[in-house]
């Protein structure tokens, strides 16, 4: 069945006195695989608590967010505190399903959040991302064992991406949302980013992947292991 129409009879048939639903995610953006499903956020004034459910109907998947009308405030701003903000992104890339006069406003407050970006890191947030970085890397090019190298790979890659990010008050991801955070920020970069990356699981050679990490401390001082100190 069609994504809106799915996404429509299901809102009617579970939800029918709610005051605002949205479908949003892959569907929407025009990113949907075969493996994709329908994220439906719901807004009912009548709900004590929000919460989340999976579902299987009309042939999709479907994930259901559904929120009162002041739950979804909290969930804004936790989002933002993590700088991961799913529910904003999903309320504002939404398309309406129904409403009866408050979609608009609360897709507002999220295209003002997701505007705002993340707060900015303090220094010493810096100085210890930095010293994560630097643990990790120096663990990275001491190691000769390919199966840890792999996975020390992949911390470092996490890692990184953050700080890239943060340090420019851009919003993060998780999964493939790492790599479309990059994307949004800095096409280019992301790019390099992963074929650093690329580079070192198809032959082990970590030589891009070190150069970049060393490139992105450096305005920050570089690697950080000699006076770090925590809880002292």
């Amino acid at each position: 069945m069609d994504p809106y129409k799915a996404a429509e009879l299901f809102t009617m048939n579970h939800y029918p006195n709610c005051q605002g639903a949205l479908l949003a995610g892959s569907v929407v953006r025009g990113e949907a695989t075969e493996t994709s499903d329908l994220d439906i956020v719901i807004f009912d004034k009548n709900l004590k608590t929000a919460y989340r459910e999976s579902v299987i109907e009309y042939g999709w998947n479907i994930e259901v967010f559904v929120h009162n009308l002041t739950s979804y405030k909290e969930f804004f701003k936790s989002d933002c505190e993590r700088a991961r903000p799913s529910l904003p992104k999903m309320v504002s890339e939404g398309i309406v399903l129904k409403d009866i006069g408050i979609i608009e406003l609360i897709k507002q407050e999220a295209k003002e959040l997701l505007e705002k970006g993340p707060e900015e890191w303090s220094t010493d947030t810096i100085k210890l991302k930095r010293y994560f970085i630097t643990d990790a890397l120096d663990d990275f090019i001491g190691c000769t064992n390919r199966a840890e190298e792999i996975f020390i790979a992949n911390t470092l890659a996490e890692l990184v991406s953050e700080f890239v990010l943060r340090t420019n008050r851009q919003w993060i991801g998780a999964s493939k949302w790492v790599i479309r955070s990059l994307r949004n920020y800095d096409e280019e970069f992301a790019c390099h980013f992963v074929e650093a990356f690329d580079t070192f699981y198809k032959t082990g050679d970590k030589n891009m992947i070190i150069l970049m990490v060393d490139e992105i401390l450096q305005p920050f001082g570089g690697r950080l292991f000699q006076g770090f100190s925590l809880g002292k």
